[in-house]
């Protein structure tokens, strides 16, 4: 792990037809007013009003929680009038967003457009961690002025200015819902060193919003039930994010169908029997749902629910994470979420779990199969429920010592989720790859202690050499099997093997070969900037001038877990349009124009930089072409130094 890294390094592909920037600016403002009544559309009378969902999500980065609170978020008129759209604030973990998305509010607002707006984010009661030296740590999150945001003071308020480009402004029409997606780019405006005791964050927010997002990320959403209808086929909750038992974040419909599997308090079931058994459960039961959102009517169709005694923190509480090490029923989870009943959740670097033979398991998508506690092994990533066996255990000290929390799930249950790996082919095989592990989920294999998962020592799971069953892969796989390639990048989705019946060590339900993993290229050009950034300046490229009296200490492209240097390549990538969706940025402090054609994005840049501006970092995402040398980019964004910055 290099000790000073931009995390735009480590970002995935986020890329929207339709999207408008968030430049980050000091804390303090006035309060948003109310900006929401038209004919038809009052308190009294909704028939004339439209609607707005507002979800959050994140690029994927070297976080292992990134939990603040996000404290408002109004949108803008032209008029300069606003409405809100939290009822209250929004606690949540930015870094359990990597793989999906959550809606947070639905709001009924009088048609109109908005132009702009404002998020306000609160860093006073953060909890941020990293990885560095081995271990989960605690780090100090400063902003770009070297001002501490992560304590209780005036200046731990960030204001995010929205400002959308006129013809991409969000739309409500009657009787319609818009879509508000705030993707909280963590990776591409964050810079860690590990060097420092304990590690600092320099944090210059910026964030992207999509009002048509394009990303297929799964949404998750969760509230208390309000009614079932069984003919619709739908359900109704009041909104409750992240992971708030209380509150009114408003109304949402969720549509099921005929496979949606549910899993309430301890049965499983699928279909119209699922819909039956919730619907007997009491008004105000908490539920949670995964599943698609048709960008075409905003309508959220659920193909997994939970509900009862399936969600932690009622009956239950409960652990989500990564077991990283398991000696008999004893479960090691590093880098975890508790979630009880009496506090909030909070991040914990390691859970200890007990569990024994009356601890029921089930695994997400396969509700016909019996699972027992012997199918829990290392490096699988479970929700574990139980009661906690030393309750006062908190967070209240960060930087203290590693005590863990201990829940006792001997008469509880665990739900085993689909586990992401990352790692370097080694072999291919008929049915099988070899992979040397980089990452399982968002923490390194450092962290994870393989002993007992073989059927005997020898066996266990190397990973050096760890073994991917390929064999169950539906037949749409075998592209990516086609395009795997020795010492070459690997995603993996799948399940671990059942604790000590390795080899093979997990199961692929999913691969992603280096042709379909996002390549990530991030340059800087130093604290100054330069006013020479680029070799070739053309409609159809620009190529990054690597001049080492100009270039600044980064220099790299990310494919997978594939980091290459610049200066290893045979000459400085080109950097060429995509086809659409695709969207470039030129951004400086407080403002941000974007351009959908590459041509007038190169535009731009030649007249700022000949009038003196300069080009502090760049960061460009698509899919890299060895043998042409070139990154066909969805989206680049430059930050640029205004002529008059010191």
């Amino acid at each position: 792990m290099n000790a000073m890294r931009n995390l735009g390094l480590f970002s995935r592909l986020l890329i929207a037809s339709c999207t408008f920037w968030l430049a980050a600016c000091s804390g303090g403002g006035s309060a948003p007013g109310a900006a929401n009544t038209a004919a038809g559309c009052t308190a009294g009378d909704t028939s004339g009003c439209g609607s707005v969902i507002v979800a959050l999500t994140d690029a994927e980065g070297d976080f292992t929680s990134y939990t603040v609170d996000v404290l408002s978020i109004s949108l803008a008129r032209a008029d300069g009038s606003q409405i809100e759209m939290l009822p209250q604030s929004v606690r949540a973990d930015f870094a359990q967003l990597t793989a999906l998305s959550e809606l947070i509010s639905s709001a009924t607002v009088a048609p109109g457009n908005f132009v702009g707006g404002r998020i306000r984010i609160d860093y006073s009661d953060a909890e941020i961690y990293v990885e560095a030296g081995g271990e989960i740590v605690a780090a100090d999150v400063y902003d770009g002025d070297g001002t501490l945001l992560t304590a209780a003071t005036p200046d731990s308020v960030v204001d995010v200015e929205i400002t959308l480009p006129e013809r991409d402004q969000l739309i409500v029409t009657r009787g319609r819902t818009a879509l508000l997606s705030i993707d909280f780019d963590l990776t591409a405006s964050h810079v860690v060193d590990t060097t420092t005791s304990p590690v600092s964050v320099v944090a210059q927010p910026y964030l992207v919003a999509e009002v048509q997002p394009v990303d297929e990320k799964e949404i998750r959403v969760r509230g208390a039930l309000l009614d079932v209808d069984l003919d619709a086929g739908t359900y109704d909750i009041r909104l409750r994010p992240w992971l708030h038992r209380f509150g009114d974040f408003g109304v949402l419909t969720v549509n099921t169908h005929d496979t949606t599997e549910y899993e309430i308090d301890d049965t499983v079931y699928v279909g119209a029997d699922g819909l039956t058994a919730l619907a007997d459960k009491p008004r105000g039961t908490l539920t949670v749902a995964f599943g698609t959102l048709n960008l075409a009517n905003r309508s959220f169709t659920a193909d997994i629910v939970h509900a009862g005694d399936g969600i932690g923190g009622d009956r239950f509480s409960a652990v989500l994470g990564n077991i990283v090490s398991r000696n008999g029923d004893q479960l090691v989870m590093k880098g975890a979420v508790a979630i009880r009943r009496d506090r909030r959740a909070h991040f914990h670097r390691t859970v200890i779990v007990n569990i024994g033979p009356d601890t029921r398991v089930t695994r997400v998508g396969d509700s016909a199969t019996d699972y027992d506690k012997d199918d829990l092994s290392v490096g699988q990533r479970t929700m574990v429920f139980g009661q906690f066996a030393n309750p006062t255990v908190d967070n209240s000290d960060r930087f203290g010592p590693d005590i863990a929390l201990v829940l006792d799930a001997t008469q509880g249950k665990a739900r085993m989720l689909v586990t992401s790996l990352l790692g370097t082919v080694n072999r291919v095989l008929p049915g099988q790859i070899d992979v040397r592990l980089r990452a399982i989920d968002r923490l390194s294999v450092s962290l994870f202690d393989f002993s007992g998962t073989g059927m005997s020592a020898n066996l266990d799971a190397d990973p050096a050499d760890y073994e991917i069953a390929t064999s169950t892969l539906a037949l749409d796989s075998i592209d990516s099997l086609n395009t795997l390639e020795v010492l070459r990048p690997v995603r993996a989705l799948g399940f671990v093997t059942a604790f000590g019946e390795a080899p093979p060590d997990f199961t692929g339900r999913t691969l992603i070969g280096p042709r379909d993993l996002p390549a990530v290229l991030g340059v800087g050009w130093g604290v100054q900037g330069t006013a020479l950034p680029f070799s070739v300046m053309s409609a159809e490229s620009l190529v990054i001038n690597l001049d080492p009296n100009e270039i600044g200490v980064r220099h790299h492209m990310l494919i997978g877990d594939r980091l290459i240097d610049l200066f290893d390549l045979p000459a400085s990538p080109s950097l060429t349009q995509s086809g659409p969706p695709r969207v470039y940025g030129i951004w400086e402090p407080g403002h941000v124009e974007l351009f959908k054609d590459f041509a007038d994005f190169v535009d731009e840049l030649a007249v700022r930089l000949s009038e003196t501006d300069r080009a502090r970092s760049l960061s460009a995402y698509g899919r890299y072409s060895e043998g042409e040398n070139s990154l066909t980019a969805n989206k680049i964004v430059v930050h640029m130094l205004p002529a008059d910055s010191p």
